[in-house]
């Protein structure tokens, strides 16, 4: 399984209507991805224009070319990148350890 990390900054003041945007756009998009195994969305307390947003995906190809590379990107975007301050910070991360 592969966690992807985004870290999204957006514009001070639309946090409100970010939240909704971000769950409807994870629930109704992303989560009929292929590979898609699940997600958390995380707030930041000191910075609140700051989120943390994580997708479990099956493969790095389910993310980089089945997701990214169709329509449902730009359905996805759409939702949620007119609130954007800068473009998010993504990463891809394999499991190295956890506990029980």
């Amino acid at each position: 399984m592969i966690l992807e990390l985004a870290d999204i900054r957006i514009t001070p003041g639309s946090q409100a209507a970010f939240d909704e945007a971000i769950r409807r756009g994870v629930e109704t998009v992303i989560a009929s991805a292929k590979g898609f195994k699940g997600y958390k969305i995380n707030k930041s307390i000191e910075t609140p224009e700051r989120y943390v947003l994580t997708i479990f995906w099956e493969t790095l190809e389910d993310h980089t070319v089945h997701f990214r590379q169709s329509p449902a990107f730009q359905a996805w975007r759409a939702i949620v990148g007119p609130y954007f301050a800068g473009a998010p910070t993504v990463e891809h991360f394999s499991l190295l350890s956890k506990s029980s």
